[in-house]
């Protein structure tokens, strides 16, 4: 694995407390990765000279205007649409599942990780991101900003974040819509451990927004798997049931029901006209990030078309 990539790995990234650091190491190895850059055919105009400082890239100095005054200057651009997205991430308590292995992340450390990365590309795109955390009702909205400054507070807030309480998206999510009253991106990034029908009106009144929504759903790999072997003590985190079982004697069941789960919030999202991207734990971040730039493009040309 070359050094790039080893960086969208789980299993190295586990090893990395600074958040800021995982994201900033993700998302320039999957830049190297790339056969060309992830900000193709975002359309850029070019905006102003401004004088060289130093650790600008030599590549946007203007030559031309080198050659006529002997002095450096940076070519800035700005695009033709800026997008603003609000990142909505589940901070309840089922998503702690993991927090105690050490090989890989909980399905927390794994979706803040991810809204890093999102919140490090769009900042780096020069669009507004904004975070929202919920379990039963919001917990942060931190309103949504293209500062570079914006970037640091954001992933700081995400440090800061603990998981707690069960999760509801019909109370979280009651007034949220209204409040994001620029059309833009709503990136709901969650294991989805909701009332199906809860979260297909909560989605649904996004769009009727006008928003355009991704889900991301985050799964640990022991739930796509089930693993288990041993006689095995399931406790829940979310309420205070707990079960006893032999798994084997359960797992042709448990996988049923969770792919039945599964294809029900696909046809949900597809229903709604929303974007589904189930991620494992055990998956570098890759496939993610491929789906949002996808996703952003996608975007951009509704927003143009509007």
């Amino acid at each position: 694995m070359s050094s790039a990539k080893q960086y969208l790995d789980p299993k190295t990234l586990n090893k990395i407390t600074r958040l800021d650091l995982r994201a900033r190491l993700v998302v320039e190895g999957f830049i190297a990765g790339l056969h060309q850059s992830p900000y193709h055919g975002f359309a850029v105009e070019f905006a102003q000279h401004r004088p060289y400082s130093p650790g600008d890239e030599i590549k946007h100095i203007d030559w031309k205007v080198w050659s006529k005054t002997d002095r450096y200057y940076i070519k800035e651009y700005e695009e033709e649409t800026n997008l603003k997205c609000t990142m909505l991430l589940d901070c309840s308590k089922s998503m702690r599942y993991g927090e105690h292995d050490h090989r890989t992340m909980s399905k927390f450390d794994y979706g803040a990780t991810l809204c890093a990365c999102l919140a490090y590309m769009l900042n780096k795109q020069q669009d507004a991101v904004g975070l929202v955390t919920f379990d039963n009702d919001i917990r942060l909205n931190l309103p949504a900003s293209s500062h570079p400054s914006h970037l640091k507070l954001l992933v700081h807030e995400l440090e800061q974040t603990e998981c707690d309480d069960r999760t509801d998206v019909a109370d979280a999510f009651g007034s949220l819509p209204e409040q994001l009253r620029r059309r833009g991106m709503v990136a709901l990034v969650s294991d989805l451990f909701v009332d199906i029908d809860a979260l297909t009106d909560a989605l649904r009144h996004f769009r009727h927004r006008r928003h355009e929504v991704v889900v991301f759903h985050v799964m640990h790999a022991d739930e796509i798997e089930f693993p288990f072997k041993d006689n095995t003590l399931f406790k829940g985190l979310e309420t205070e049931r707990e079960l006893l079982t032999e798994p084997r004697a359960l797992r042709k069941a448990y996988l049923a029901a969770k792919d039945a789960f599964v294809d029900r919030v696909r046809r949900c999202c597809a229903t709604c006209g929303i974007d589904y991207v189930p991620i494992s734990t055990a998956d570098p971040l890759d496939a993610a990030l491929s789906s949002y730039l996808a996703f952003r493009q996608k975007t951009l040309s509704a927003v143009r078309r509007a």
